[in-house]
C-alpha cells in the first residue's frame, strides 16, 4: 500500500459549482415506466442529479468554483504555484484541460499545471499530491480542481446507470500552516478488476468508429447502450467495497494512530444510498456525523466528496477539525484519509446556467 503522511498542510478553502439545469429522478420516465423508475430511485436513493446542457463541460465548472473561491478567500493569483485538474471527463484528449484553465483564470505561466485522470478515488490521490506540492519549500498555494460531466458518459437508456450519476465541479486551496497536525492518506489499485466500471470503446486501444456508436441491447434486461457508454457490474462493485473498504479504513486509523471516534466528519465517496448505509452500519458510525449528497446530487465520481463537503459543512469547519475521507471506483482504485483542518473556509455553491 502507498501510505502517506503530511505535517502543517491545511485546506485553506473549497468552493463548488453545479449546473441549474436539475433532474428529477421520478420524473426520468421517457424510456421506463414509473413503477420502475420508484424502485429505482427508492433503492438508490437518489431523488435529483445535475446535468451540464450544451457544450459545457467540467472545466467551466472547476472554473466557476475557482474563481468565487479566489475572490472570497482575497489571495493573489500569483501565489498559485501548482493546479491539478482531477476527472476523466476533459476537454480534449489534447492539450490537458489543466494547462487550458492556467491560461483562463489567468495564472502565471510559471504555474506547474496537469491533469489527474482518475474516477471515483480522484479527490482524496488529488488531495494527496497536493499536500505533497504545498510541503515543499518554495510552493506557496496548490490550487485543486475536481470536476466530472457524469452525464455525457452513461446512457439513459441503461438503468443500471443512467438514473446514477451527476455533474459537479470544485476547487480548493492548499497551503502550509503550523497550526495544522499530520495528515494521513493510503492510496491503493487493482487493474485486475478493470472490467467492473468501465468504457470499452473511444480510446486507443479500441478507437472510435461507426459501429462503437450503434446503440445495441446489452442484457436479457433490455438495457441499451453504445460502446462509448460507460457500463458497471454493481454486485462485483459492491462486493469490492465489502472486501476492501473496511480493511482500508482500519489500515488507515491504525496509521494516524487513531480511533474512529476521533474524527468530527466522516465523508464518503457518494456512490448510493444503500452502500453508504452498509459502511456506516458496518463501523458503528454516528449517522450525524456522516453528511450526505446522495439524493440531490447523485454519484459525481470523484467531485462527490468534495461537492459534499461543501454543501454539506459550510459554516461547520470552523477552527480545528478532524475530517475522515473514503473515496473508491472505478480503476478499481481507493482511497482513505485524515485530514486535520484549521478555519477551513467554504463558499456558497455556484449554479452555472
Amino acid at each position: 500500500m502507498a501510505d502517506l503522511s503530511f505535517k502543517g498542510i491545511n485546506i485553506v478553502g473549497m468552493a463548488g459549482a453545479v449546473p441549474k439545469n436539475t433532474i428529477k429522478n421520478r420524473n426520468y420516465t421517457e424510456h421506463f415506466d414509473q413503477d420502475t423508475v420508484n424502485d429505482i430511485v427508492d433503492k438508490t436513493g437518489i431523488e435529483e442529479r445535475r446535468f451540464v446542457t450544451g457544450n459545457t463541460t467540467a472545466s467551466d465548472l472547476c472554473f466557476a468554483a475557482a474563481e468565487q473561491l479566489i475572490s472570497d478567500l482575497g489571495i493573489e493569483k500569483s501565489e498559485i504555484d501548482i493546479l491539478l485538474f482531477v476527472s476523466q471527463t476533459p476537454d480534449f484528449r489534447m492539450p490537458a484541460t489543466s494547462i487550458i484553465l492556467q491560461d483562463r483564470l489567468g495564472l502565471s505561466k510559471s504555474t506547474a499545471a496537469f491533469d489527474i485522470n482518475l474516477g471515483c478515488s480522484g479527490f482524496v490521490y488529488g488531495l494527496s499530491m497536493a499536500f505533497a506540492y504545498a510541503q515543499q519549500p518554495g510552493i506557496r498555494k496548490v490550487l485543486l480542481l475536481d470536476g466530472e460531466t457524469r452525464s455525457k458518459v452513461y446512457h439513459p437508456k441503461d438503468r443500471k446507470t443512467g438514473f446514477l450519476f451527476g455533474d459537479a465541479g470544485v476547487a480548493a486551496i492548499i497551503e502550509k500552516d503550523a497550526n495544522v497536525g499530520v495528515a494521513v492518506f493510503s492510496l491503493n489499485s487493482d487493474g485486475s478488476l478493470q472490467d467492473l466500471i468501465k468504457i470499452d470503446s473511444g480510446g486507443y486501444r479500441n478507437r472510435s468508429s461507426a459501429d462503437s456508436v450503434i446503440e445495441r441491447v446489452v442484457d436479457e434486461h433490455g438495457n441499451i447502450r453504445t460502446d462509448e457508454h460507460g457500463y458497471m457490474n454493481g454486485t462485483d462493485v459492491f462486493n469490492f467495497v465489502l472486501r476492501e473498504i473496511p480493511r482500508n479504513i482500519k489500515h488507515t486509523l491504525k496509521l494516524a494512530d487513531a480511533n474512529l471516534e476521533d474524527f468530527d466528519y466522516y465523508i464518503f465517496h457518494q456512490a448510493n444510498k444503500f452502500m453508504n448505509d452498509y459502511l456506516i452500519k458496518k463501523l458503528k458510525l454516528d449517522v450525524k456525523k456522516v453528511p450526505s449528497t446522495i439524493d440531490k446530487y447523485g454519484n459525481t465520481s470523484s467531485v462527490s466528496i468534495p461537492i459534499t463537503i461543501v454543501d454539506q459543512l459550510k459554516d461547520k469547519v470552523e477552527g480545528k477539525k478532524e475530517l475522515f475521507l473514503c473515496g473508491f471506483g472505478v480503476g478499481m482504485s481507493w482511497a482513505t484519509a485524515c485530514i486535520p483542518v484549521n478555519d477551513m473556509k467554504i463558499s456558497e455553491i455556484v449554479e452555472v446556467p
